[in-house]
């Protein structure tokens, strides 16, 4: 076996390189009382990049996530979206310019069809509404099809948004976030709650639609076997900092990281093997 052996991360007090990004991230800060929850957080993500925000519980991740959806205004820093200011910008305003967002508890309507929840994101996206007693059953019904045949959903268009799978709910969301037709979709948690095989076919999909569309993808992720695998890039983040960045191999093979992240001198090993098992396990079922 031939084993490659990463440069080490690039650590966070390197200023970014802002040069042909879609979303540049300078210098935020962010502190609730005496605790400085974003300490001089700098970024960039390009369009058509998948750009993984990690860190283990407190890290700033969360407060970085919301400070770019606009739920947070930093107390300094700069973020620009395409060279356009993200400063005092609700998360409305924010959709309106192409930002979307997943969470990690999915946003549908269970009382609604599965067709009819994309349709709803469609009038959001068009800026209209309906009357309380209204439903969208008809409004760009062709569009709202297209929209769920990406994610591999067409065929349930007409079923009770309530009565689909957790995977397929994360599938219609992701549907939903796409009406605005982004240029920057923030997943928060996107695997949140589902199994392995799931969680995988979600993010390869992900990647599929990215790879189409060339949208830039922010997100944020408990199982580093997604992270490892579908990121094309990773920020760690610890007490507020970012504390390293680079590519996956880069960040496995970062000391700092592995003592940060992990605590007890764990490293990535196990991870690797459970990755090689994943694999194998795939390999073997597409046999005939």
């Amino acid at each position: 076996m031939t084993t490659h052996t990463p440069h080490s991360a690039t650590h966070a007090k390197k200023p970014a390189q802002s040069g042909g990004s879609l979303l540049d991230v300078q210098h935020l800060h962010k502190a609730f009382g005496g605790n400085q929850a974003v300490n001089d957080v700098s970024f960039n993500l390009q369009a058509g990049e998948l750009l993984a925000l990690i860190g283990p519980n407190g890290a700033g991740k969360s407060t970085t996530f919301n400070l770019v959806n606009g739920q947070l205004a930093p107390d300094s820093g700069n973020m620009t979206l395409d060279g356009v200011s993200l400063l005092g910008r609700k998360p409305h305003e924010l959709w309106r310019m192409g930002v979307s967002r997943t969470f990690q508890i999915a946003q549908t309507f269970g009382s609604l069809t599965v067709a009819e929840n994309v349709q709803m994101a469609l009038l959001s996206a068009d800026g209209k509404s309906l009357s309380p007693w209204q439903r969208a059953t008809h409004y760009r019904r062709a569009d709202a099809l297209a929209l769920l045949e990406q994610v591999q959903l067409d065929a349930q268009a007409d079923r009770p948004c309530s009565a689909l799978a957790y995977g397929d709910v994360k599938r219609l969301e992701l549907a939903m976030a796409l009406a605005n037709e982004p240029r920057l979709l923030l997943m928060d948690e996107p695997t949140a709650g589902m199994a392995p095989d799931e969680r995988h076919a979600l993010m390869a999909l992900t990647r599929s639609l990215v790879n189409q569309r060339g949208v830039a993808v922010l997100f944020t992720e408990h199982s580093m076997d997604v992270v490892f695998e579908h990121a094309d890039r990773v920020l760690v983040m610890a007490r507020g900092a970012l504390i390293a960045q680079g590519t996956p191999a880069q960040v496995q093979a970062d000391a700092q990281v592995q003592s940060v992240y992990f605590g007890s001198g764990k490293t990535f090993g196990a991870l690797h093997e459970t990755q090689a098992l994943h694999a194998n396990t795939l390999t073997l079922r597409e046999q005939p």
